[in-house]
């Protein structure tokens, strides 16, 4: 007699884990005269009746072709090469490789992928992708740690869910995660100063930051690496195009999301994270890295040059979760680029920086013409000009 599960008790159990008292608070944050009670369907049609009843509601929604939500995902043009490119068959099935030499293609995907990550951030070793770039973050700070430095300081001006992600993996390996203040929309370095004590292991920054100002990375590497402290920066892809890139600031790590070089919005993902690191790093990098070599004939080929297998087969003394990899993401964000070219990638950047100044000055002339008090001013201040490139 097979097994049924009892649903009631499973749905109860996770209410009362959430706190909520039915699958109707769920949906509590939206207001109620949004919410439809009921569909006005008659019992009995056919599933093409039911699908033409739902595409009729469908059709009442209103879809904007500008999304200002940003913090981390951003809708940018695509031109119609990557996906194109992406929905060839050989594709199709791209996955992490267990004979990796036989699958060529892949390899060179991700050893594409890897060039573009090291030209972007200025660092001589990448891995070939991570699941997205919150989970590079957690690895990353993970990545510094040594048996007396076991502290990781995030700036109250990284993305909240990024922090989130980089707590969740420093608990879970009993290891500790302070916040260093803001101050007027940047990481305070009176606060980091004093905070820079024998355990930290690395200071966390993103550049731009989630207020979308530019950090003096150059201060805060000068700060942490007189106390023997790593510093790990959160990059926009697409922002380093025209921002100094973490090398040139003097940082020891690099991690983002590639969402912005060429993956739809999507709800939500699939998205690819991103790792760049200093030739220290070299074997601590979690991951694969592909590398190129020639063949028995002398033809270009791609290996498979390093691979941490305790991910594999010693996963209780593992030093990372990170097991598989994007790839099709990963190749996507490789047309992209390709397409795109430096002088794309520049204007898309300048375009992306100079509307959101524009934007940012409307709203404001808005408040001011209204008498309306914005939320918060910190993410209409000018954007520093000591970081980017000419």
């Amino acid at each position: 007699m097979a097994y049924l599960p009892n649903t009631k008790n499973q749905e109860k159990e996770m209410l009362d884990f959430l706190g909520l008292g039915s699958p109707a608070d769920l949906y509590r944050d939206i207001p109620q005269k949004l919410r439809a009670q009921q569909l006005d369907i008659p019992k009995g049609q056919s599933e093409l009746e039911v699908l033409r009843n739902f595409t009729r509601l469908a059709g009442k929604n209103t879809v904007f072709s500008s999304v200002f939500r940003g913090a981390g995902a951003y809708r940018h043009f695509i031109p119609s090469i990557v996906g194109e490119t992406v929905s060839k068959k050989r594709f199709k099935t791209a996955y992490t490789p267990y004979q990796p030499e036989v699958s060529q293609g892949v390899l060179q995907g991700l050893f594409e992928f890897q060039t573009i990550v090291c030209r972007l951030t200025g660092f001589e070793v990448t891995n070939a992708s991570a699941y997205d770039g919150a989970s590079a973050a957690g690895e990353a700070a993970a990545m510094c740690r040594d048996r007396k430095r076991k502290r990781t300081l995030v700036s109250a001006a990284v993305n909240p869910s990024i922090t989130e992600v980089v707590k969740t993996y420093s608990w879970a390996s009993n290891n500790t995660v302070d916040i260093v203040p803001a101050a007027n929309g940047l990481t305070d370095m009176s606060s980091l100063a004093t905070m820079l004590t024998d355990d930290v292991a690395s200071v966390m920054i993103q550049q731009p930051n989630y207020y979308g100002l530019i950090e003096d990375a150059s201060g805060i590497v000068k700060l942490a690496h007189e106390k023997g402290v790593k510093v790990i920066m959160s990059v926009n892809p697409m922002a380093m195009a025209i921002v100094q890139t973490p090398a040139e600031c003097g940082a020891d790590i690099a991690v983002g999301e590639g969402q912005p070089l060429g993956i739809p919005l999507s709800f939500g993902g699939p998205y690819v994270g991103f790792m760049a690191a200093t030739k220290e790093f070299l074997r601590k990098i979690p991951g694969r890295i592909v590398g190129e070599t020639t063949d028995s004939q002398g033809r270009r080929a791609f290996v498979l040059t390093l691979q941490a297998r305790e991910q594999h087969i010693r996963r209780e003394t593992a030093s990372s979760n990170m097991c598989t990899s994007q790839v099709l993401c990963a190749l996507a964000t490789s047309v992209y680029v390709s397409a795109m070219g430096p002088s794309g990638l520049q204007e898309a950047a300048r375009q992306s920086m100079s509307k959101a100044h524009y934007l940012a000055g409307e709203l404001a002339r808005l408040a001011y013409s209204t008498n309306t008090p914005l939320r918060s001013s910190t993410s209409l201040l000018p954007i520093a000009r000591l970081s980017l490139k000419s």
